[in-house]
Formats: structure tokens, C-alpha cells, sequence
């Protein structure tokens, strides 16, 4: 390595480690400033697909009457309820208080992202994985919205910044915990842990995996093997606050998982042998190459190739062979748990594991080259693209901003019905029906009259024209999204498994349901594949007359 070459390293460590000397609220405050400016475009949006459809409305019903058990439930905990519902009695019902909340607990994790790496690997390496995990699509894009993912990986995260360096004979910030005591990390990781179980149900799935973690290594372990027990205590201690939660819901509602219709899409639906086997592909693809996390796994691997060398900076430090052991418990915890767990594979399930993928490959890029900070520049400008650039699969729209492709020209429609159609009467699907019922939901400060179907595809379309009188305009928009060159492919190809799939459940395109219902489409757009459409039908009122 050269001088010169040495001298920008040792530069950027002690700005690094400048950074890591604040006091962890100043850490905090400096985070929040970052990813609230980094999402400023972002924060009047109105909400998005599960927001508007659980989230939302279950924050609503304890912010109006503090039911902790919302009208619709799905016996999620109520902790974001609480949190948003308590924020609106000091804001008022308010989208951007609701996004700069999210943005601030996306703050809170980065934090503890920081704090963490920075016990294990030093702080250069911590700012690193903090910003490559701030820039991550899938982080990013959950950084500002309503969803529990974020809550609980906030809290999660920080559970494993004092978990991991305790168990790994390091000390954590002595800001966050003043007295070092045996008994403070693991009441702090019994606390942290059981916020995140009651922001976000899954989230039991990471206490419960280190816990059987303490309990294999202290039967393989002569030393230190009486601190086991009380580790497994602090980490199977959430659970108490988890049961009582779904005892009380199973109190007040007769359900304990929720009604029976979301309890067999999220789980009796899944106990499949194919759905299993699809859902360990899909959770795998999510870990290792999901918007661009291929990137750094790869470098990494290459480093694999390259000799050890040594650090030019003292206060660098390897990633105890403990910690490695954490991490994959970890990963694997999370890649079994939530294959089965969830109807939809969604990514956001998956948040606290990303930052984890990051610090192993972090960690073997500083043990085996000093141009690291490289591979991190170029993982940084990869994720970055990976907002806007679309994989050539399906994917979902929360996965990077082509949700706000969604949102955009779902209010788009909504607003041009409102001006030029105000007293229609339309035809559309959820989200959309909902969107334009409840003013909450942003897109609307009026509500609309609506008549719902489930999709768009041909039998329900038929099924519309039958009665005509119903309506007089519809919001036609794509409900399953995939890049348009994906959807050419699948078009031009239906004798595959994915082309039969794409066309026995496509909904029908604008033209094709104007033709079809006798309506003019009057406005359309479309952005990167999501698109939207406005029809209106002109016979309908004479046809309500007969």
C-alpha cells in the first residue's frame, strides 16, 4: 500500500472515529437529520398498499378511541398503533409526523447498526455498513413508511448491539449503558427485545434463536457456562409480553392469531412441501442477491481469494469467530422462520438481517485488502442505483421507490375523478376503493362513492357489464407489478409456467375494460410499469333510469 494511500485511510479512520466518540443521542440526532433529508421528497405521500389497508387504520382507532385491539385486526401488537396514535394527539392526523416517526425509528436502528459494528470491527468499518445499510433499496425505501418492520427492527437492532459485543467479551457505548454491570446488557436485551415482539410478532424469532444458541453452545462449552442460563432467561423473557398480548386479543375477540381468514394466508396456507421449497428459494435469493446485495457478497468471496493482510491502524479489530457464529445463527434463523411465515414473501420481514450480511462482508474485506473503502464506494453507488433500476423478475414495489411510481398515479387518478367527476360513482378495486372512502388515507379530502371488485381480469369484468346502472366511471390501475420488459417476455412466451401464470391471472389493460364496459378512457398514465387509468361511461346514467 502506498504512503499516500495510507495516509487517506488513517485520515478517514479518525473521522470515523470522531464520529463514533459522540454521545449516542448526538449519533442519533446526526442519523435522524440524514435519512429525514434523504427521504424529504418523500414525506407528503400519501400511504401505500399495507399502510392504508392495517397499519393506518389500526393507529387510527387508538388514536380516536384507545383501542389497542383495532376494528379490523390481525392480533398484530399494538406498539406502532401506540406510537402513532400518541404522536397524532401532539401533531394532529398528520402524513409527514407519521413518516419523519418512521424516520426517526429507521434513525434508531442505524444507530445501533453503528454501535454495533463499531465493538466489532472499529469505526471506520461502522460508518461503512451504516451507510451502506441507510442506502440499502429495501432499508431505504421502509425508512419513511408506517409499517411495524421498521419498529421492530429499530428495536431488534439494538438488542443485538448489546447482545453480540457481550457475548463476544467486548463492551458496548458507555453512554448507553452506565453501569457495566453482569445484570445491565441482559436486562437491556430482555427490554429490547420484547418492544420488538410487541411492535412486530415475527420479531420473536431472532431472541428465540440465540436462546437455543446459549443453550447448544453451553452444552458444548466448560467455560463460562454459568452465565448461560441467565442469557437464556433474558432471551426467552419476551415471550411473556408476547403471549399476554395474544392472550388478551384471544380475550377480547375470540381469535388469538387474528380472524381465520388471515391466519390461513399468513400460515396454515404455507404448510406445503411446495410452497416451503418456493419460499426457501425466494427467502434465499432475499439474503444473497435481492436489489443488488449480490454486490457486496461478491467482493467479498473475491477477497476470499487474496491473502490476509495486515491493518495499517491499531484501533482496527477482527470479527470475533463468535460473532461470526451469531450472525449465521442469525441468517439461517431468519431464512427458515420467514419461508413459512407470511403469505407474502415480503423483504421488509428480512430488515434486521441485512445489516448483519453487510458487517460479514465488511469485516472480510478489511481482513484481506486495504482498498476496502473502494468496494464499499462501489456497493454504495450499486445500492443507490438499485432504487430506481428494476431487476428483470417480479418483485414488489416497496422493495425501492417504484412505490412511489404507485402512489403517484394512484392519486393522480383519484385527483383528476375529484376535479372533473366529483359526483361519480367508481368502479375500482382495493387499494384504491379504500383510498378513495377514507380522506386519512391522503389521496382525497372529500370521500368518494365507490363500488368495489376484486381485480380486473376478464370473468370479474364480465361480470360488471352485467350491470351497468352501478357506476359511471373506474379507476382501472396494475395490481401485480412487474417491469415492463418482464411482462413483454412472459407475453410472448405463454406456453411457460410463468407465461401460463401471467396469463390466466392478468388483469385486463385500460383499452381492453373500455371496450369491453363501453366507456372513453379520459386519462392515463403510466410510470416504469405501474400504471393507472380513469374510464368513464356515459350510457351508465340512462341505463340506471330504465
Amino acid at each position: 500500500m502506498t504512503t499516500e494511500g495510507r495516509v487517506s485511510l488513517v485520515r478517514a479512520s479518525s473521522l470515523a472515529g470522531r464520529i463514533a466518540a459522540l454521545p449516542t443521542a448526538v449519533l442519533f440526532l446526526l442519523a435522524y437529520a440524514g435519512v429525514a433529508l434523504a427521504h424529504l421528497t418523500l414525506l407528503r405521500l400519501p400511504y401505500f398498499w399495507d399502510e392504508g389497508g392495517y397499519y393506518i387504520p389500526a393507529a387510527l382507532d387508538f388514536y380516536r378511541d384507545g383501542a389497542l385491539i383495532p376494528v379490523f385486526t390481525n392480533a398484530h401488537p399494538p406498539l406502532p398503533n401506540v406510537v402513532l396514535g400518541s404522536l397524532w394527539h401532539l401533531t394532529g392526523l398528520s402524513i409527514i409526523a407519521t413518516r419523519l416517526c418512521a424516520c426517526a425509528f429507521a434513525a434508531l436502528g442505524l444507530t445501533a447498526v453503528f454501535r454495533l459494528t463499531q465493538r466489532l470491527l472499529g469505526p471506520a468499518a461502522a460508518l461503512a455498513v451504516t451507510l451502506l445499510t441507510a442506502v440499502y433499496p429495501i432499508w431505504y425505501a421502509q425508512s419513511s413508511m408506517a409499517h411495524a418492520d421498521i419498529f421492530a427492527a429499530a428495536f431488534t437492532l439494538w438488542a443485538l448491539a448489546i447482545y453480540i459485543p457481550a457475548r463476544t467479551n467486548d463492551l458496548i457505548a458507555p453512554d448507553l449503558i452506565a453501569h457495566r454491570s453482569t445484570a445491565t446488557p441482559l436486562l437491556a436485551t430482555a427490554t429490547l427485545s420484547s418492544l420488538a415482539a410487541l411492535a412486530k410478532e415475527t420479531a420473536i424469532v431472532i431472541p428465540a434463536a440465540l436462546a437455543a444458541y446459549e443453550l447448544f453452545h453451553a452444552t458444548r462449552s466448560h467455560t463460562n457456562r454459568s452465565e448461560a442460563p441467565r442469557w437464556i432467561a433474558a432471551l426467552s423473557f419476551p415471550l411473556l409480553p408476547l403471549v399476554s398480548w395474544y392472550a388478551y386479543h384471544h380475550a377480547h375477540t375470540g381469535f388469538t392469531f387474528g380472524n381465520p381468514e388471515y391466519l390461513r394466508y399468513n400460515a396454515t396456507a404455507n404448510l406445503t412441501a411446495s410452497h416451503m421449497l418456493y419460499a426457501l428459494w425466494q427467502r434465499f435469493l432475499h439474503l444473497t442477491w435481492q436489489r443488488n446485495l449480490w454486490v457486496p457478497i461478491v467482493f467479498a468471496a473475491a477477497c476470499l481469494l487474496l491473502p490476509e493482510t495486515p491493518s495499517p491502524l491499531a484501533t482496527d479489530s477482527r470479527l470475533p469467530r463468535r460473532a461470526w457464529h451469531i450472525i449465521a445463527v442469525l441468517l439461517v434463523a431468519q431464512w427458515l422462520a420467514f419461508s413459512v411465515l407470511g403469505g407474502a414473501l415480503l423483504t421488509r420481514y428480512l430488515l434486521p438481517a441485512y445489516p448483519l450480511v453487510l458487517i460479514a462482508c465488511v469485516s472480510v474485506w478489511k481482513t484481506r485488502t486495504h482498498h476496502w473503502p473502494w468496494l464499499a464506494a462501489a456497493t454504495a453507488a450499486a445500492f443507490i442505483a438499485g432504487w430506481w433500476l428494476s431487476p428483470p423478475f417480479a418483485y414488489a414495489p416497496e422493495d425501492n421507490l417504484t412505490y412511489r411510481d404507485m402512489v403517484v398515479v394512484h392519486q393522480e387518478a383519484i385527483d383528476y375523478v375529484a376535479t372533473h367527476l366529483p359526483d361519480a360513482t367508481v368502479l375500482s378495486a382495493w387499494p384504491v376503493t379504500t383510498d378513495m372512502n377514507k380522506p386519512e388515507l391522503g389521496y382525497v379530502t372529500t370521500p368518494l362513492k365507490v363500488v368495489a371488485v376484486e381485480d380486473f381480469t376478464l370473468p370479474t369484468m364480465l361480470t360488471a357489464a352485467q350491470d351497468p346502472g352501478r357506476y359511471d366511471t373506474a379507476i382501472i390501475f396494475s395490481r401485480h407489478y412487474a417491469p415492463p420488459s418482464l411482462q413483454r417476455y412472459w407475453a410472448t412466451h405463454p406456453n411457460s409456467r410463468r407465461g401460463r401464470e401471467f396469463a390466466e391471472g392478468a388483469d385486463l389493460k385500460p383499452r381492453e375494460v373500455a371496450r369491453l364496459l363501453g366507456g372513453t378512457i379520459v386519462w392515463q398514465d403510466d410510470r416504469n410499469g405501474e400504471w393507472a387509468a380513469v374510464i368513464h361511461f356515459p350510457r351508465s346514467y340512462e341505463a340506471s333510469l330504465r
